[in-house]
């Protein structure tokens, strides 16, 4: 019954995310209060009704109700709790009905806290967000139903993957949502303002918060997944430029971006045109995304569906919003003309730059995951773009924009004169070039790969200390008293610079070694003495939430002849699922980390055993921790969670465009 009412729920859902698209348009259109009023009780209602259909069937997974399509092919009454809870999204129809109520949240979200935008504005918000939820709430229903029932239900359930039986990764799905998501209200601000007839300083500061929030989930989810991968997968890295990798990492580069364009339209009212762009295309790149996970376009380990008609459905999808959004831009480009001027030396120019960079390394991803596809169709040739082109083509951008955000952060808006900012910052530049070239001297025939990292690491960290420190003029009491978006700022920069610093000196400085072992048999390693104990076959025992059979292996790590930890690298079989996974062991310390991977039994009664030392491991999502700590930083300022000011709302629309 609870499963026929989440059904229900969900179409009642799609009949009022219409009612949310229409009426408040039409209002806002016509300046009829009443019309454009309906938008928030509709976008409540639209929230609450797909999160009853979320709640039902979350319900039938907790009480493993195989009558259910979804839960019999997700689920088995063995699973651990938590497990049952996250298979309701580790599928395709689960994980679009999430899509959705993410989708409906920021709308609803819109409605409650936009109470200082213009009426007109609101709805216009509104409406589009509508539009965005129906299309979305018809893929649901019509391709990727998650309530379909079985004429005869199973004793038992199919498993969910193995692979995702994991507590990382119960977190990074919802994250990463609330990022790709949290983007569409950026583009339903952007496409309201086109339809308004203005954009300007207090559109900006409207926009702002909205990105930072969806930038900060989008920051986390990454993060999730790639620690998920390095201690989950057995293969010793933390980022495979994987297709659906690669489409998460795009919309948050052209988050990163839009975030940098809105703070110039906000203080000068510049880059009007572009910012507007970059909210419709950075929600593009996560429609684009979404099509690479679920259309069967691209293989992956981690996407959801291969059923083209799904992903027909979400072309049609993009092309709509993009197509209609962008035909609107070429419109209505007259209504974004810029105001204010700057030199090309100047905190403004600081920031195109980073827009210039952080676009075009979106590009070169863009290009990298998608030109195997492009030969296969084309020209008839199966290539693979893997790490290798990805770490030539990506990586010089990264570093020019490393070099130069801690001299754009401290100049000053419209005209700066760079020597000067050069002279703030030779404190932060001499202890980067003493960092680098102390690894320099440190490190005997290796590459440039770990002092230049070091050094764009150190540069970043103390320019962003530098920049706090000039704010608050060069006193510590009035550090306490700066803004938090100082602190944010700040933050997030050193955040930055922390992961650049961690990747550099993992890459550069990791070691490994892969052997065959017997049980009692020590090796050596970048100075460990580790030892293969014993390996011990555990049995399945969904009681102690052990799900599968085990293979685990108790490897002692001792340095200068005293042990300091003992390992529990692991082989798992899901006898439901039928699938072995690898679990690694780690020895988490904060400047390495020495990780063992079990393999398999060998004839003469011997293990195959990998181990790897990675220098600063942690230390890359340490960085990704400090990235979103700023974010929220940032966004707890009352500056950028209020709207601007009642003066800016009642600007005139620019001149040339009728007021509707």
């Amino acid at each position: 019954m609870i499963t026929e009412l989440g059904h229900f729920a969900l179409v009642l859902a799609f009949v009022v995310a219409i009612v949310q698209s229409v009426v408040p348009l039409v209002g806002a259109h016509k300046r009829w209060p009443g019309w454009m009023a309906v938008g928030e009780p509709a976008a409540t209602t639209h929230l609450l009704l797909v999160g009853f259909s979320f709640a039902a069937l979350t319900w039938a997974f907790v009480t493993s109700d195989f009558s259910l399509q979804l839960v019999t092919m997700n689920s088995h009454s063995a699973k651990p709790m938590i497990y049952k809870i996250t298979g309701v999204w580790g599928n395709h129809e689960g994980s679009m009905l999430l899509w959705v109520l993410i989708l409906a949240l920021f709308g609803a979200m819109a409605a409650w806290f936009g109470g200082n935008l213009p009426p007109t504005l609101r709805a216009r918000v509104l409406a589009v967000q509508g539009m965005v939820g129906v299309a979305f709430i018809a893929f649901t229903i019509f391709t990727s139903n998650p309530f379909i029932r079985l004429a005869t239900p199973p004793f038992d359930g199919q498993d969910l993957n193995p692979l995702l039986q994991d507590p990382g990764l119960a977190f990074h799905p919802p994250f990463l949502y609330l990022g790709y998501v949290g983007l569409s209200i950026c583009f339903s601000f952007a496409v309201a303002a086109l339809l308004e007839g203005r954009v300007d300083a207090a559109w900006g500061r409207w926009v702002r918060p909205w990105t930072l929030a969806a930038w900060v989930f989008l920051t986390i989810g990454i993060a999730l997944g790639s620690w998920w991968a390095y201690y989950e997968l057995g293969w010793g890295g933390f980022w495979f430029w994987d297709p659906v990798e690669n489409a998460s990492f795009m919309p948050w580069l052209l988050a990163v971006a839009l975030l940098h364009s809105a703070i110039v339209v906000e203080k000068r009212e510049a880059l009007k045109s572009w910012t507007i762009l970059l909210a419709i295309i950075a929600f593009g790149f996560s429609l684009i995304g979404t099509f690479i996970v679920r259309s069967g376009l691209l293989t992956s380990v981690h996407a959801f569906a291969t059923d083209p008609e799904r992903g027909v459905f979400i072309l049609l999808i993009l092309a709509v919003f993009m197509g209609g959004a962008l035909t609107l831009f070429a419109a209505r480009a007259s209504i974004m003309e810029a105001r204010g001027v700057f030199g090309m030396a100047s905190r403004e120019s600081a920031l195109v730059a980073n827009n210039v960079l952080l676009a075009v390394s979106c590009m070169v991803v863009f290009v990298g995951t998608m030109w195997p596809m492009v030969a296969e169709m084309f020209f008839d040739r199966k290539l693979s773009v893997g790490p290798p082109f990805f770490d030539a083509a990506f990586t010089p951008f990264m570093v020019v924009l490393g070099a130069i955000l801690p001299v754009g952060a401290i100049m000053p808006w419209k005209r700066a004169r760079i020597g000067r900012a050069m002279r703030t910052l030779t404190p932060a530049l001499i202890l980067a070039l003493s960092v680098g070239g102390l690894t320099w001297a440190m490190q005997t025939g290796n590459s440039l790969l770990g002092p230049v990292g070091l050094f764009l690491g150190a540069w970043l960290v103390s320019g962003a200390a530098t920049d706090l420190w000039q704010r608050a003029g060069g006193t510590a009491g009035r550090l306490t008293r700066l803004p938090r978006a100082d602190w944010g700022r700040a933050v997030a920069h050193s955040g930055f610079g922390v992961t650049i610093l961690a990747i550099a000196g993992l890459l550069a400085w990791e070691q490994e070694d892969i052997r065959v072992v017997q049980e009692g048999e020590s090796w050596e390693m970048a100075g460990f003495t580790l030892t293969l104990e014993e390996v011990r076959d555990l049995p399945f025992d969904p009681s102690e939430g052990r799900n599968y059979y085990s293979t685990m292996g108790f490897v002692s790590v001792a340095r200068d002849g005293r042990e300091i930890a003992t390992l529990t690298p692991e082989k798992r079989n899901y006898p439901v699922a039928r699938m072995p996974t690898t679990e690694a062991g780690i020895d988490y310390r904060v400047l390495r980390d020495v990780y063992v991977v079990l393999g398999d039994r060998q004839d003469d009664g011997g293990w195959a055993v990998r181990t790897y030392l990675k220098p600063l491991a942690n230390w890359i999502w340490a960085g990704s921790a400090l990235m979103a700590l700023g974010g929220a930083l940032s966004l707890s300022d009352r500056r950028y969670r209020v709207a601007a000011g009642a003066r800016k709302t009642r600007a005139a629309p620019a001149a040339g465009v009728p007021a509707e």
